[in-house]
């Protein structure tokens, strides 16, 4: 398994299970279009941008390219945005009964070499065993010891936790707490609430 630095934007569900299994580093799907109106999904991307980059991998039809490109739009800083591009090559899926509009193979349907070789020609950071840290993530538990949830003024806390992180205000606490360990490590969080507490 490869660690990268960068988090890698997938389409689906299954496209992201195929990355898991090649990268260590956070693997955010799309949902396809769904994500044009998924705000927290937005605000979880373009944050991960800012901590760590990202490279977008998506299908080499249409559909994927009017994702790529409003995943571009939205994020302000392109230079912390690499592109991974797969070949148009004919054919279906195994577990698809149809191919595509377009006659195409997407990502889940790539060798292994293909997918690798995409994502490390984007320029993606390799992360070698000495680069390797030992991240210790937040739980559930950690967001009550830290006041966040369960407690009387959990929700304005949380309010201001959110703010602060620029995530938006609904933002559930689950989406909350895996946004923040794709991007924070608990030291770094803990250091994080120190300062909002002031």
């Amino acid at each position: 398994m490869i660690k990268i630095k960068e988090a890698i934007i997938v389409e689906g569900r299954y496209d992201r299970i195929r990355l898991a299994a090649l990268f260590d580093t956070a693997i955010i799907e799309t949902g396809g279009f769904r994500v044009f109106k998924d705000d927290e999904k937005k605000t979880v991307i373009r944050e991960l941008a800012k901590a760590r980059g990202i490279v977008i991998l998506t299908d080499s039809d249409g559909a994927g390219f009017v994702i790529r490109n409003f995943l571009k739009g939205i994020i302000n800083d392109n230079t912390r945005l690499k592109q991974a591009y797969i070949p148009d090559i004919k054919g279906k899926e195994k577990r698809k009964s149809q191919p595509s509009k377009q006659g195409l193979l997407g990502v889940e349907g790539m060798t292994d070499e293909i997918i690798i070789n995409a994502v490390l020609n984007s320029g993606a950071s390799v992360l070698g065993e000495e680069a390797r840290k030992s991240v210790e993530n937040i739980t559930k538990t950690d967001f009550y010891f830290y006041g966040l949830t369960g407690r009387e003024n959990s929700e304005e806390y949380r309010k201001a936790v959110l703010k602060k992180l620029g995530f938006p205000q609904y933002m559930t606490t689950n989406a909350m707490l895996g946004a923040v360990n794709m991007i924070y490590g608990k030291k770094e969080f803990e250091e994080l609430l120190d300062e909002i507490q002031g």
